[in-house]
């Protein structure tokens, strides 16, 4: 059977080299694979509890059209979204169309004119600037009267208590804390630190909004943010929630008051959660939801082993190697342009879907730089299948993530490096 895969592998385009390469890696990774095998079974336990627990059956995969009242499994679904992040309510829809809108709705929901928005962890996500207005745009928070102050993390990564303290003040009505790194190379928030930093803030303004984007992190841990004190937790459903089979979609939970402002702010006020037909896509929601532990536990052992690949032949690697995960994202920083894009070529040419296309930079809409995304996917620019993409920028770091298994996780990461070697970046 070793030789009928690694013939297979040779098929496909690996050389002998490079999957020699990759075997000896792979063999020291059994025990850390093991690990998040356990942290999956129990995400899994917890999901299917949920379930249970909100008695979902067989009427709840059915869609409703038009205003969509009285939709139960859209309801239901909410439920079981509030459940499994102990939180009071949530907002689960395919009105919402990706994570920055999600993001940007319960910030605009939960913030009024003269508010202050503060970011204790840096610079969010690139497409959260023209949200806030740091970089102009048309009805950004800042268009509102909404004005936004941010603390930088500290050298080492860790968050600037002194400097958080003296940027609150009697107008800071929310504070956002990003889990994940986004396009830059700081460390990855773990739930843990997370909840001490939203403990040192309620400390500081008892009444203040927590809000944590979490998108990758969701069932990479244990626990989620909304059991450390946050108040609001953001994601996208063709993330990790989604398990790979939600089409389109974002999800809030959190506080009731929280979630039902954003309801109200997605919908009508005076409508909120009552309207908002889920036509056919409750079935894929709730079984992509089923799926998605151990989908995530197979794109963070595709992590794991990209890091220890790149890692080896002396890239920088954020994580490194052996560090614990908290969310699906791995870098890599190349230094140069040529490492992000041929990095980015073979993981399309790993992917299922348009494994036969090129990837180019581009000036996509809501970034500074141009850009360059690979994703050969079943739904159109899902991260939790396989995926890179990074801007044309130093430190010149590609972003990878995803792979609905960690059998074709392990096989893009491969191609990857076949591209890297073809192309004389490294050398074996």
């Amino acid at each position: 059977m070793k030789q009928m895969i690694k013939d297979m592998y040779k098929q496909m385009g690996i050389s002998e080299e490079v999957f020699a390469f990759c075997e000896e890696i792979l063999d020291s990774l059994a025990e850390r694979f093991a690990e998040i095998d356990k942290t999956a079974e129990y995400n899994q336990m917890k999901v299917v509890k949920a379930m249970q627990d909100n008695k979902v059956s067989e009427a709840c995969l059915l869609g409703t059209t038009g205003y969509g009242y009285n939709d139960m499994g859209r309801e239901t679904l909410e439920a079981v979204y509030a459940s499994i992040f102990h939180a009071e309510d949530a907002l689960v829809r395919p009105q919402i169309t990706c994570g920055t809108h999600a993001l940007a709705l319960a910030l605009m929901s939960n913030l009024r004119p003269g508010d202050e928005l503060l970011s204790p962890v840096g610079k969010p996500y690139d497409t959260l600037e023209e949200v806030i207005g740091i970089r102009p745009s048309k009805g950004s928070l800042r268009e509102y009267g909404i004005t936004y102050s941010q603390v930088d993390l500290l050298e080492d990564g860790s968050f600037d208590y002194e400097n958080i303290k003296k940027a609150m003040n009697e107008k800071t009505k929310l504070v956002t804390i990003q889990r994940s790194k986004g396009y830059q190379t700081r460390p990855t928030l773990s739930v843990t630190r997370i909840g001490e930093l939203i403990s040192f803030i309620k400390g500081i303004k008892p009444d203040v909004i927590c809000m944590v984007d979490n998108c990758y992190g969701e069932f990479v841990e244990c626990m989620e943010p909304t059991d450390v004190g946050a108040d609001m937790v953001v994601g996208s459903l063709i993330k990790n929630p989604g398990g790979g089979l939600a089409p389109i979609g974002g999800y809030i939970a959190g506080k009731k008051e929280c979630v039902e402002n954003a309801a109200f702010r997605l919908t009508s006020p005076g409508l909120g959660k009552e309207v908002g037909a889920s036509l056919g896509v409750l079935k894929d929601f709730y079984q992509g939801l089923f799926l998605a532990p151990t989908v995530t536990a197979g794109a963070l052992k595709g992590a794991i082993f990209a890091a220890n690949i790149y890692e080896k032949l002396g890239f920088r690697v954020v994580p490194n190697s052996t560090e614990t995960r908290h969310d699906i994202i791995q870098a890599v920083e190349f230094g140069k342009p040529e490492g992000v894009i041929a990095f980015c070529k073979g993981i399309q040419a790993a992917a299922p879907v348009d494994s036969f296309v090129t990837p180019e930079p581009w000036d996509m809409p809501g970034y500074d730089s141009p850009v360059i995304m690979a994703a050969g996917a079943f739904v159109a620019g899902s991260s939790i299948e396989l995926s890179a993409d990074g801007p044309i920028k130093p430190p010149y770091a590609v972003y990878f993530q995803g792979g609905l298994t960690y059998e074709h996780a392990k096989f893009g990461i491969m191609k990857t490096l076949q591209e890297v070697v073809n192309a004389g970046i490294a050398a074996l």
